[in-house]
């Protein structure tokens, strides 16, 4: 993560109007930060500890910089703040993020990259260390900028046109704005271009991320063979790349290889423990491959680490529990009985702290039901069963209960769906129109046909759609904004993700030149999203704008 010290340009940053967070839980530490940040002339600089009040202000602020202390005794640590920000999609490519810990072991640093902070810097450090460090990123995000924000706004087709419209020899970040158009070539399914681009840059240059690059791109054209080559050589050039580990796995998986792919996320697992999907996944092959033992230590670990993260969930505890119902045919009267205290533990344990995720109840019943069968109680099997098949009635998107149970049962499943499909022409063709002002226009005045008919689900499709055209319709951005508010006031159980998409699209136009019509809806939209939502009027909070 460390920048190189011969960039050749000199471009002096301004950083007077610059907007500042940092974040650290010791007094010291922020005082001594923030008077450098002064000395670098940085004024407008908001310096607060670790709380359950950053990631709000993350999400509801457009800062520049974001310089994040992680000190491994907080109860709530800088890497969990900035693995949150990513996972919920508050990290912007036009900001800076700056990740500086006083533990600077290689679990700790590797779990950081996990997230992809911009940098990396270890506690003590000189202003002049600050700096540089600094400088460097922003000269990479001034010079990106256009292509950054249309990225956030999800308008990844644009973003590969600007990207294309400064791709020159010339341009300071000319080696950063190739990976960033081969990036978005295999977002947009184009993995042809992004192949013949990401080949060239690897070979002429070595560089490791743009050799990650181009493993997706074979992957995505089903070359697995070119990708295991490479993947194998990144890992030998760079054993701590564990990100080569993770899309190695995958390839080991797609080719059918389950026992290699798990000993791939065993060796991941080994050089960088902390990061819970990566011990979630190797919990799930491992148990295709009957190594139990191996399944068990991972998700007791994935539960261990899960405390404070955002990746907690009921999933570790539900498959812990199953993997101990496993144990109990084999065991004697007495070890029955404590596995069978322990299963009911971890299902208690996973219903009290995600009592709002109704799809784990339906898995905690089926796993009552297979150890009912396991026990001879068919009438409880039964009884279980009827329970799981009742509340998955309940659900939005209801559970495969015969898949379900198959993977219970710990056989190798095989692979149903790969994780990216490359698009046949008619979807190419689509994301080449993605930006159609007409098809947008049309799409909003579908979404206000729907809300007006009572179809707020098919109304919020339709102004997503309407977004996806033309990330510069602002009344479907506004329209979304509102529905989701309304949403948010009327479901209890989804409040918080309403919530989180309220901000997400009153952000996208909160630096935007409005019209006095659209600008009046915004501003009532962010009077009415800081009340509190039971004072909020019980219908319509207003007409849609067409």
């Amino acid at each position: 993560m460390t920048a190189l010290r011969n960039n050749p340009i000199d471009v002096q940053i301004d950083y007077s109007d610059k907007y500042v967070l940092l974040i650290d839980s010791s007094g010291n530490m922020r005082a001594t930060i923030y008077y450098m940040l002064r000395e670098l002339g940085i004024t407008n600089v908001k310096a607060i500890t670790i709380n359950d009040k950053v990631i709000p202000l993350i999400a509801q602020n457009d800062f520049d910089v974001i310089l994040l202390g992680h000190n491994a005794s907080d109860s709530v640590t800088g890497i969990q703040i900035l693995e949150e920000a990513r996972y919920r999609g508050y990290i912007k490519p036009s900001a800076a993020w700056v990740c500086m810990t006083s533990d600077s072991s290689q679990e700790v640093i590797l779990h950081a990259i996990d997230s992809h902070p911009d940098d990396l810097i270890s506690k003590p450090f000189s202003i002049e260390e600050l700096k540089y460090r600094l400088d460097h990123i922003m000269r990479r995000k001034l010079a990106l900028r256009p292509v950054d924000l249309a990225i956030e706004s999800g308008a990844r087709y644009q973003a590969l046109q600007i990207c294309e419209a400064l791709i020159d020899r010339q341009h300071p970040e000319y080696a950063h704005l190739q990976k960033v158009r081969g990036t978005l070539l295999l977002d947009l399914g184009e993995y042809e271009r992004a192949r013949e681009l990401l080949d060239g840059i690897y070979w002429e240059s070595r560089d490791k991320e743009a050799g990650l690059y181009l493993c997706r791109a074979y992957i995505g054209l089903d070359d697995l063979a070119a990708a295991e080559q490479l993947l194998q050589e990144l890992i030998t050039d760079h054993p701590l790349l564990i990100a080569a580990y993770d899309l190695l796995a995958e390839v080991h998986e797609q080719m059918g290889d389950l026992i290699q792919a798990r000993e791939t996320l065993k060796e991941a697992t080994t050089r960088a423990p902390l990061g819970i999907p990566r011990q979630m996944e190797l919990g799930r092959v491992a148990v295709q491959t009957q190594e139990l033992d191996l399944a068990k230590g991972a998700y007791r670990r994935s539960i261990s680490l899960g405390k404070q993260s955002c990746y907690h969930s009921a999933e570790p505890y539900l498959k812990l529990a199953n993997l101990r119902r496993m144990d109990v045919k084999t065991s004697d009267k007495v070890t029955r009985e404590q596995i069978e205290h322990e299963i009911d533990g971890l299902l208690v344990s996973a219903r009290k702290k995600f009592s709002s995720d109704r799809a784990a109840e339906v898995r905690a019943f089926l796993i009552r039901s297979q150890l009912a069968e396991d026990l001879g109680e068919n009438s409880e099997k039964e009884r279980f069963l009827r329970d799981a098949k009742l509340v998955n009635r309940e659900l939005e998107n209801p559970l495969d209960i015969d898949r379900e149970l198959l993977v219970m049962s710990g056989e190798a499943l095989p692979v149903l769906e790969k994780s990216q499909q490359v698009p046949d022409s008619k979807q190419r063709e689509a994301k080449a129109k993605q930006l159609n002002p007409d098809m947008s226009d049309k799409a909003n005045r579908l979404g206000i046909k729907h809300y007006l008919s009572g179809k707020i689900g098919l109304a919020i499709k339709s102004f997503g759609a309407a977004v996806d055209f033309d990330f510069n319709n602002h009344s479907a951005v506004l329209n979304l904004a509102q529905l989701f508010l309304e949403t948010a006031r009327d479901d209890k159980e989804r409040r918080e993700g309403r919530l989180k998409m309220v901000d997400r699209y009153l952000n996208l136009v909160e630096r935007v030149s409005l019209r006095p019509e659209l600008n009046n809806k915004k501003l009532l939209l962010k009077r009415y999203r800081a009340m509190p939502l039971d004072e909020l009027p019980p219908s319509s909070l207003g007409p849609l704008l067409k």
